[in-house]
């Protein structure tokens, strides 16, 4: 049924038209698996990419994060109603100190409220998560805790201290002890001196140059550190697949943990939810959602369960239909290649699933009534990132700077962007960057406080 010849002509195909340098497919389907791979690793050296080389999957990671800490739920050290304050005692966390508020299921869900993309490189030794939220005594709050969804990388380091807290070593030991060794992981690593022992893949900025930084800093792993193989990582959602066990019958999470995380507990609004340095989903629709680490997306008459990944250059996707037992993933060396996985996804889902993947958002077609463009204008700030919103010659133009060590890393330059209105509310927009590349959506709201924001990337961004 899945034949690796034609999947690696269609990868090929599709990677080639989209200007990726190298990417590598992998489905399970019908209790068998294909991979196809094409391209290169690294258009410095040319190497060749095969389907057991190495990719960073980004903040696929936060769904191995996820599942260590249900881990601990089953053995009845840690409850989704923990604080931070009880399972982290003395650490203050956020300008007000919202530890005693902030629950394991707040930071599972990206409900939290505290600033997500502090991305501070405290060492590579093994207390490097510790000092990391060590540091997160002056993050800022966008929200209440429970209030919105943010995405919020700093969210899931908190969580992988509690990990390593509870187990009494670092969050990368556990992740090998809980995980990586028990489902027999052969390529799957955190740190750099570990990938390089295999054919590991590089990082390329959009005009497909090679990125000078190979990864993130060790402090941010349990948000987004893993590097492994396709093989690896539909393992890995087979152990989701299969009600928590992993081979041979072992049981390594309780089924009910299992179809928990895969429950939705936080409604995410329609636009502005498309992924991008982290995050993860398919625009378009209402009915998307968080789990407990899964992100919900309908297609169709199913609930699509997955999550994206995004370092620097590198790119990575995972769906999973539960009802069919169909899985894929993407990994890519690309920091675009969101054109591969819609049109592969869409093909592979629809092929094997019988699905079709939701419609891609764009601009409303002209006409309807004036839309009052100039209540968004003004700028838009939170840690990494900088948005200054102005409306010239009646668009609104979207001028989007990274900022902070995420900047220095993702070697980032401020693009001047229009937003097209996607619909008449005047409050959902949507940009590209180039005519060829899929539009990305961004919304405009209000917090429950009535401070205005601007939601892009799955990120509550206030306006200052």
């Amino acid at each position: 049924m899945l034949e690796a010849s034609n999947l690696t002509a269609r990868l090929s195909e599709v990677s080639e038209q989209a200007r990726v340098p190298g990417a590598v497919l992998g489905i399970w389907a019908g209790e068998e698996e294909a991979l196809a791979a094409c391209g290169v690793l690294n258009r410095a050296t040319r190497v060749r990419t095969t389907t057991d080389s190495v990719f960073q999957v980004g903040s696929i990671t936060k769904l191995w994060t996820a599942t260590m800490i249900m881990q601990l739920i089953d053995q009845d050290r840690l409850s989704l109603d923990t604080t931070v304050a009880q399972a982290l005692p003395g650490l203050r966390l956020g300008a007000a100190d919202v530890g005693d508020r902030v629950t394991v299921a707040h930071l599972l869900t990206h409900t939290s409220g505290i600033d997500g993309d502090i991305f501070a490189d405290t060492g590579r030794g093994d207390d490097c998560v510790e000092r990391y939220v060590g540091l997160l005594g002056g993050a800022a709050s966008a929200f209440p805790p429970g209030a919105a969804y943010s995405y919020c990388n700093s969210g899931y380091v908190l969580l992988g201290r509690i990990i390593e807290v509870i187990d009494g070593r670092p969050w990368d030991e556990s992740l090998r002890e809980r995980l990586s060794g028990p489902l027999e992981l052969a390529r799957t690593v955190t740190l750099p001196e570990e990938a390089i022992l295999y054919r590991a893949a590089v990082g390329h900025r959009a005009d497909g140059a090679r990125v000078r930084a190979w990864g993130l800093p060790r402090s941010v792993g349990p948000a987004g550190l893993i590097t492994a193989a396709a093989h690896d990582l539909l393992t890995f959602a087979r152990l989701h697949l299969d009600g928590g066990l992993g081979p041979g019958g072992t049981r390594l999470l309780s089924e009910a943990s299992v179809a928990v995380m895969q429950q939705p507990r936080m409604v995410i609004p329609a636009l502005g939810a498309r992924s991008g340095a982290g995050s993860a989903g398919d625009a378009g629709g209402a009915d998307e959602a968080v789990g407990l680490g899964w992100r919900l997306c309908r297609w169709g008459d199913r609930t699509i369960i997955g999550h994206d990944g995004d370092t620097i250059g590198q790119s990575a996707y995972l769906r999973i239909d539960p009802r069919t037992r169909v899985a894929a993933c993407l990994l890519t060396n690309s920091a675009e290649s969101a054109a591969v996985y819609r049109q592969v996804f869409a093909e592979v889902f629809g092929d094997l699933a019988g699905i079709t993947r939701p419609a891609d958002p764009g601009p409303m077609e002209s006409g309807g009534a004036a839309l009052d463009l100039e209540r968004h204008a003004g700028r838009y700030e939170r840690t990494s990132r900088q948005f200054d919103v102005s409306v010239r010659d009646g668009r609104v133009h979207l001028m989007a700077a990274t900022t902070g060590e995420l900047a220095t890393l993702t070697e980032a330059t401020p693009e001047d962007l229009i937003l097209y209105p996607a619909d008449a509310t005047g409050l959902n927009f949507v940009f590209r960057s180039h005519d060829d590349e899929p539009w990305t959506p961004v919304s405009f709201g209000q917090l429950p406080d009535r401070t205005p924001y601007l939601f892009l990337s799955g990120r509550v961004t206030p306006r200052k």
